[in-house]
């Protein structure tokens, strides 16, 4: 499949995910919080990561930092979410 491809698909999954969760207590800017995680997990992941505990780890790490420490929501539902769509798209 053409990466182009697979990168629109990974960033309307994630785009819709954090959209389903805004609401008023929560104002998030969701396509910049997209935006950020895509970026981080580019610069992080590797081919074949989602087949290594190394490669599981780092994603995660780099997720983390980016919806619990720079946008501050604390929801590990929504981070297995959100991990579940890196997992299958990039």
């Amino acid at each position: 499949m053409d990466p182009v491809d697979e990168q629109a698909k990974a960033k309307a999954a994630l785009t819709e995910l954090f959209a389903e969760v805004k609401n008023g207590k929560t104002p998030m800017v969701v396509e910049r919080i997209v935006t950020d995680i895509d970026e981080i997990v580019r610069l992080v992941r590797f081919p074949g990561w989602q087949n290594t505990k190394a490669g599981e780890r780092e994603v995660q790490k780099a997720l983390r930092k980016v919806i619990y420490v720079k946008y501050q929501v604390k929801d590990q539902d929504l981070f297995d979410k959100a991990f579940g769509y890196i997992r299958q798209y990039y």
